[in-house]
C-alpha cells in the first residue's frame, strides 16, 4: 500500500509533515489543542501599511518584460531582444526600466546557452543605467567575460566588483568562489555577511573538515541561526546543546531552541527554551516542548513559571489549556476555570475542555450544563460553532432534519466565519433541498462558495450547484484547464533589488538576499513572513514555503488579521498555498494514467507537500509518498524495471500507477480510490460492505478514521483549490459570486 503522513492538515493551515509535527508543521485551525501555537507566536506588523511599502517600489504591471519573465528561455529569446532595441532606439535620458530588464535576462541567456561573448555587449553600460541591479550586472559580465574565453579580463572585472560593491551581499557567490582557493575570502563571507547561504555552506564544509576547530563555536551558530533549511542543522544544534552548553548566552539558547522547534524537535527546543531569556513565548515554548516529549513534571513547572511571570499574556491562556491536559482532572478543572475569570476571549475554548473533563469524572449532567452555558453567554465562538455542528449531523442522523437545518442554520447566523461555517452551509444547501426549502438552499450553497471558498465544501457545493467541476464518480475523467501564472506581483517586503530579483524570476539570487534581509525571523512582521513563504517557494523549499504563508491564516490579533485580510486579496497568497511545482510531470503522466492532474495535484500536495526527498516515519518517500513494498509490487505495471523513490519522475509514475489502481477497483469513484490511497483498499471495501450511510457525502462523513477522514477533505479540497486558483472559468465563476454576495451584503 502507499502510506502517507498522518497529521491533521486542515486547507487552510497547512501542517507540516510528521504525526507530531507542532510546531513549523502545525498550523492548525481545528486542531489548536495539539498544536504548539499560541496566539503570541503570530507575526507582528508594522506601522507601515502594504499600501505604503508597495508604492515605495516603482512598478509597471503593463511591462511586457513582466510578462516574459517566466517564461522558458528559448520561448522569450526574440521578444526580449525586440524590447531591448526598441529602448535603445529611444533617448538615453530616458529611464527605460523594461529595456534594462530585458537587456539582463537576454543577456543571462546568452550566458547560459553559452554565448556568452554576445552577452557582453548587451550589458554595457548596463550598470549605470539599471541602478537597482547594478552589482548582478557586473556579475554577470564577468561571467560573460569568462564564458567567451576572456580570463583575465573577467578577473578585472571581478576585482573591480568587490572594490565598488564590497558592501552590497551580491558579492557572496563571488567570494565564495574566490574562498575556494584563498581562504581568506571565506573569512570575509562569514564575517561580512553571515546570515548569507554561502556563509552557511562556508561554515558547513570547515565543520566537516575539523568539527574541533578553534572557531567551531561561531560556525555553529552561523548554522543555527541562518542555516535551519540545511541538512546538517540538526546536527549542529545538537553539538551546540551538548558540547558548547556552558558557553552559550541566554539569547543564544533562544535561537538553538528556535532552531529545535523549527525541524520540529520538540524536546531539544523545550530543554534550550528553558534555558533563554524569560518571556511569554520562550517559556511557553519551553513548557510546551517538555510536554510533547513527555516530561510532564517539568512541564507543569514551566507553565505554572509562565502563569506567575506573565500572568496576563496571551501564551500563559494557552500554557494553561496545555497544563491542564498534564494534571489530573480534578485539579484541571480549577485550572480551566482560571483561562475563564482571565481570559475572557478563550473562556469558550477552557469551557469546552472543561466540559470533556467533567464527562471523563461521569459529571455528565454538569457536562451537559457546561455546554449549554457556551451555547448560551459565547454564540459566536468556535466552540459553539463546533458544537452546534455535532448536534446538527446527529440529528441527521436520526432522521430529524428540521432540528439539522435548525441547529445548523444557528452557525450560519451566530459564527458565518467559522470554518464550522462551510460544513454546516453545505449541509443547509442539502437538508434544505430534501425538505424542500429551494431558496434557503440555493442560497446557503452559494454563501459556501462566496464566503469560504477556500473549503472542501465549496466544491461540494459547486457540485451541488450544477457547475462543471467534477463530483465523485466523474473527476476523474474531468480535464481542466491550466493557465499558469504570467507573470509576478510586486513583494510586499524587501528592498527594490529584491523586487527586481523576484520579478525577474531569479529566484535562487532572490532567496540568498532575501537571507540578508529576513533579519527578525523569529519574530516577522505578517509582510515579511509572506514573503519569506514566496522566496522559499521559489527556491521549491515547497513544505516550508507553503506553510509560512499559510500559517498566516492563525493571527488572531485584529491589527494582524487586517494584514492578512489585505494579503488574501492577492492572487499570489493562495497560490503560494497551493502552489503546483512539477506541473509537467503532473501533467504528463496523470494523462498517461486518465487521470485529472489536478486530483492528482491534490492528493501530491496532502501527501508530500511538493518535496522530491522526504520521507516519512515509516519509509514512505517522495512527492506521492510511496511504500518501498508497494514500489517493488507495482514497478512492472508502472513500466519500471529499476527506479529511485526520490527521483520525482519515477516516483511520479509509481504514484500515479497506485492511484488508477485505486480507481480501478473501485469502478472510478474517486471518493473510495483517495480513501483507499491512504487507508487500504481492504479497508474501505470493509466500511462500503458494512453500509450505514445515505451517499458518498455521508459515508465521506463517516469514515471510522480519523486520518483518513481527513485526508479526503484535504486532498478533494486541494482539488477544488487547483481548480479555482488555475482554471480560469471556475476562477471567474467563483469570483462572480462573490461579487454578488458582497453586493447583497452576505
Amino acid at each position: 500500500m502507499v502510506k502517507r503522513f498522518k497529521a491533521k492538515l486542515p486547507l487552510i493551515a497547512i501542517a507540516g509533515v510528521g504525526a507530531l509535527s507542532l510546531g513549523m508543521g502545525a498550523a492548525l485551525v481545528r486542531t489548536m489543542s495539539f498544536t504548539g501555537f499560541s496566539a503570541g507566536e503570530a507575526p507582528v506588523v508594522l506601522e507601515e501599511s502594504l499600501g505604503q511599502r508597495l508604492g515605495r517600489f516603482a512598478h509597471d504591471p503593463n511591462d511586457p518584460v513582466l510578462a516574459l519573465a517566466l517564461q522558458p528561455a528559448a520561448q522569450r529569446q526574440e521578444a526580449l531582444a525586440a524590447v531591448a532595441q526598441s529602448a535603445a532606439a529611444e533617448s538615453k535620458t530616458k529611464q527605460n526600466s523594461s529595456g534594462n530588464r530585458a537587456r539582463y535576462l537576454l543577456a543571462l541567456d546568452l550566458i547560459n546557452s553559452d554565448r556568452g561573448g554576445q552577452a557582453i555587449p548587451v550589458l554595457e553600460g548596463l550598470e549605470s543605467e539599471y541602478p537597482a541591479m547594478a552589482p548582478y550586472v557586473a556579475l554577470a559580465l564577468a561571467q560573460a567575460q569568462r564564458a567567451a574565453g576572456q580570463g583575465a579580463a573577467a578577473q578585472q572585472t571581478q576585482q573591480r566588483i568587490l572594490k565598488q560593491y564590497g558592501s552590497d551581499s551580491a558579492i557572496a557567490p563571488l567570494l565564495f568562489e574566490l574562498g575556494k582557493q584563498d581562504p581568506a575570502y571565506w573569512d570575509q563571507l562569514v564575517k561580512q555577511f553571515p546570515t548569507h547561504p554561502k556563509a552557511v555552506e562556508v561554515a558547513h564544509q570547515r565543520l566537516v573538515a575539523d568539527p574541533h576547530r578553534a572557531d567551531a563555536l561561531p560556525m555553529l551558530m552561523i548554522m543555527a541561526r541562518a542555516g535551519l533549511y540545511h541538512p546538517s542543522a540538526g546536527e549542529a544544534l545538537l553539538r551546540l546543546k551538548t558540547e558548547f552548553a556552558d558557553q552559550l548566552s541566554p539569547e543564544d539558547w533562544q535561537t538553538v531552541g528556535f532552531g529545535f522547534w523549527r525541524i520540529d524537535s520538540y524536546g531539544n527546543a523545550g530543554a534550550a527554551y528553558a534555558q533563554a531569556p524569560p518571556s511569554p513565548r520562550n517559556l511557553y515554548r519551553a513548557a510546551r516542548g517538555m510536554q510533547v516529549s513527555g516530561k510532564r513534571d517539568r512541564a507543569i513547572a514551566l507553565y505554572t513559571q509562565l502563569d506567575r511571570q506573565f500572568p496576563d499574556a496571551p501564551e500563559t491562556a494557552t500554557g494553561l489549556l496545555r497544563l491542564a491536559q498534564s494534571v489530573p482532572d480534578d485539579a484541571a478543572l480549577g485550572v480551566l476555570d482560571q483561562v475563564v475569570n482571565r481570559f475572557p476571549d478563550r473562556a469558550a475554548e477552557a469551557l469546552q475542555q472543561r466540559a470533556d473533563v467533567l464527562d471523563k469524572l461521569n459529571s455528565t449532567d454538569s457536562a451537559q450544563a457546561t455546554r449549554e452555558l457556551i451555547l448560551k453567554n459565547y454564540k459566536g465562538s468556535d466552540a459553539a460553532a463546533d458544537m452546534r455542528l455535532k448536534n446538527a449531523l446527529n440529528a441527521a442522523d436520526q432522521g430529524d432534519l428540521t432540528m439539522a437545518l435548525s441547529w445548523a442554520n444557528d452557525i450560519l447566523k451566530y459564527n458565518p466565519d467559522s470554518e464550522a461555517a462551510a460544513d454546516a452551509g453545505f449541509w443547509v444547501g442539502k437538508w434544505g433541498r430534501q425538505l424542500g426549502q429551494t431558496d434557503v438552499a440555493q442560497n446557503a450553497l452559494e454563501s459556501v462558495i462566496a464566503r469560504h471558498p477556500e473549503s472542501y465544501y465549496a466544491w461540494r457545493a459547486a457540485v451541488a450547484l450544477g457547475w462543471n467541476v467534477g463530483d465523485f464518480k466523474t473527476v476523474r475523467s474531468q480535464t481542466p484547464v491550466v493557465v499558469p501564472v504570467a507573470q509576478r506581483e510586486p513583494l510586499p517586503a524587501g528592498s527594490d533589488t529584491l523586487q527586481e530579483l523576484y520579478l525577474l524570476g531569479q529566484d535562487q539570487q532572490a532567496w540568498e538576499r532575501w537571507q540578508m534581509e529576513y533579519t527578525d525571523y523569529q519574530d516577522p512582521t505578517v509582510e515579511d513572513q509572506f514573503t519569506d513563504g514566496l522566496m522559499r517557494l521559489g527556491t521549491n523549499d515547497n513544505i516550508n514555503g507553503i506553510y509560512q504563508v499559510s500559517s498566516l491564516s492563525l493571527v488572531e490579533d485584529p491589527q494582524q488579521k487586517k494584514a492578512v485580510q489585505t494579503l488574501k486579496q492577492r492572487p499570489d497568497f493562495w497560490r503560494g498555498v497551493y502552489p503546483l511545482p512539477y506541473a509537467d510531470l503532473i501533467t504528463t503522466w496523470s494523462a498517461q494514467r486518465q487521470l485529472n492532474p489536478l486530483l492528482v495535484a491534490g492528493l501530491m500536495r496532502q501527501e508530500s507537500r511538493f518535496e522530491a526527498k522526504i520521507s516519512s516515519g515509516v519509509g514512505a518517500t517522495g512527492l506521492m509518498q510511496v511504500m518501498p513494498a508497494t514500489a517493488e509490487w507495482i514497478k512492472g505495471g508502472a513500466g519500471l524495471e529499476t527506479y529511485d523513490l526520490k527521483d520525482p519522475v519515477d516516483n511520479i509514475k509509481l504514484g500515479t500507477w497506485y492511484l488508477n489502481y485505486t480507481h480501478a477497483e473501485y469502478g472510478d469513484h474517486s471518493l473510495f480510490a483517495v480513501a483507499s490511497y491512504n487507508a487500504g483498499p481492504g479497508n474501505v471495501a470493509k466500511w462500503i460492505s458494512k453500509g450505514g450511510y445515505t451517499d458518498a457525502d455521508d459515508f465521506a462523513e463517516k469514515i471510522p478514521f480519523p486520518e483518513t477522514k481527513d485526508y479526503v477533505r484535504s486532498v478533494f479540497g486541494g482539488y477544488w483549490n487547483y481548480l479555482r486558483l488555475y482554471d480560469p472559468e471556475i476562477a471567474a465563476q467563483v469570483e462572480t459570486l462573490k461579487k454578488r454576495h458582497r453586493g447583497m451584503g452576505g
